[in-house]
């Protein structure tokens, strides 16, 4: 129990990690707060229309690692049921971070490198899915939603039939289950955010 809490508790403290506020500042001398400018969500995206795709694409990178640093920090603790919950810990640490008054991103870079890290038989399709999506839609939400729920079909799937899963561990029911929660807490700050994405 204590290196699952470890665990979590490691996956979240990372994901709070403020890639994206620093590479404002460092952009633009303080200038610019991405909470206040663009879509106001202190992101990849929203970096590569306020401070340039340069900027947005590196944020995008960084906050990836920082998901799969994490699940590799919770499977030494706690073997692949620590590597799932480090990641999604990371996911909700990213979007609730303590230290920025829980006011955070959404996540999806973040859940990549969570894929990255625990499912990469799934990785390839995750990111299909969600370009093809995006691409015919115009938009990010649809195709967060449907990469979400495939993300999680997929989990269910591996663990059933057992598989084989790439660099990951072996697919167990914290597979789909922590797919699920992230899932959840991305598309919660999507659907509430105060700006159509």
């Amino acid at each position: 129990m204590v290196p699952a809490l470890l665990s979590a508790a490691a996956g979240y403290l990372i994901g709070t990690v403020p890639f994206a506020d620093t590479a404002a500042r460092v952009a633009t001398g303080g200038m610019t707060d991405l909470r206040e400018a663009g879509t106001g969500n202190p992101g990849a995206v929203n970096a590569m229309t306020v401070l340039g795709p340069s900027w947005g694409w590196g944020i995008l990178a960084a906050d990836a690692a920082k998901g799969a640093i994490a699940c590799r920090a919770g499977r030494r603790l706690a073997g692949s049921t620590g590597a799932h919950l480090a990641g999604t810990a990371a996911v909700v640490g990213h979007c609730f971070p303590v230290w920025n008054g829980f006011r955070g991103g959404k996540g999806v870079a973040v859940s990549l490198g969570q894929c990255a890290a625990t499912f990469p038989a799934y990785l390839p399709i995750d990111l299909g899915v969600a370009w093809a999506v995006g691409k015919r839609t115009g938009r990010t939400l649809p195709g967060t939603a449907v990469a979400s729920a495939t993300w999680v079909t997929a989990g269910l799937l591996w663990w059933r039939r057992q598989w084989p899963n790439g660099w990951g561990p072996e697919p167990t029911a914290a597979l789909p289950a922590s797919a699920a929660v992230s899932s959840a807490v991305i598309m919660y700050k999507f659907l509430t955010a105060k700006i159509r994405p």
